[in-house]
């Protein structure tokens, strides 16, 4: 006697239901986790340009113009936190981004970033 062996129906459609709910949500959260990864991308750009030496407001506008090319909408300029520590100029930023799912719930998302990191990490894994 051959055994069959297979998917049924009830297991396509649990299947693709899941597969689908995880499409959703990975649909909606990603444009949040792009503007994440680019307002860091602009923070490493900063250091090694060496934007960083100039006043606070020469900070926050050279942000402002690296802004204009990577279309982050969450923050700007403005909304940066520029501090001296240990005679180096250290510039961050912290914002929360509330993403609509389904119906009436959503995903409220807090990001931190700081132009200390890249430098934190690479001695970290050393």
């Amino acid at each position: 006697m051959v055994r069959q062996r297979g998917l049924s129906l009830l297991g396509l459609i649990v299947t693709l239901a899941i597969l689908g709910f995880v499409g959703l949500m990975a649909a909606k959260l990603l444009p949040s986790y792009v503007e994440y990864w680019n307002v860091r991308k602009m923070f490493a750009q900063m250091e090694k340009n060496g934007s960083l030496n100039g006043t606070p407001h020469d900070i926050r506008r050279e942000f402002d113009k690296l802004n204009a090319i990577s279309d982050v909408r969450s923050i700007g300029g403005k909304d940066l936190e520029v501090a001296n520590q240990g005679g180096q100029t250290v510039v961050g930023a912290d914002w929360s981004v509330k993403v609509p799912l389904v119906a009436n719930i959503s995903a409220c998302i807090d990001f931190s970033a700081s132009t200390g990191e890249t430098a934190e990490s690479a001695s970290a894994q050393q």
